[in-house]
């Protein structure tokens, strides 16, 4: 299936409370499992996440998903990216968990 990126500070920033990242984490590894696809989320680090994010989505083979609700890495994205979903609608598919 697909590898799914997800801006990790985006999706856990979406909702209020604010998900910690460990909740994070854990329900978006259960999501991948039961929905068979490969998650990989990506934390700030020597690179923005965005910028590791627009970066990732050109080197993984397709299918690519990216999770984020930030415009500009939406308009980045959306030429590599075969589906891009909102990160309030994915935190709130992943508080059904």
């Amino acid at each position: 299936m697909a590898t799914v990126l997800v801006d990790a500070e985006n999706v856990r920033r979406s909702l209020w409370p604010n998900m910690p990242g460990e909740e994070l984490e854990r329900r978006s590894n259960a999501w991948g499992e039961r929905e068979g696809h490969t998650i990989q989320i990506v934390w700030e680090g020597n690179e923005s996440g965005d910028d590791q994010i627009a970066r990732l989505v050109t080197e993984l083979e397709p299918p690519v998903w990216v999770v984020t609700s930030d415009r500009e890495l939406r308009e980045r994205v959306g030429d590599h990216a075969e589906h891009v979903f909102g990160g309030g609608s994915f935190a709130r598919e992943l508080r059904k968990i």
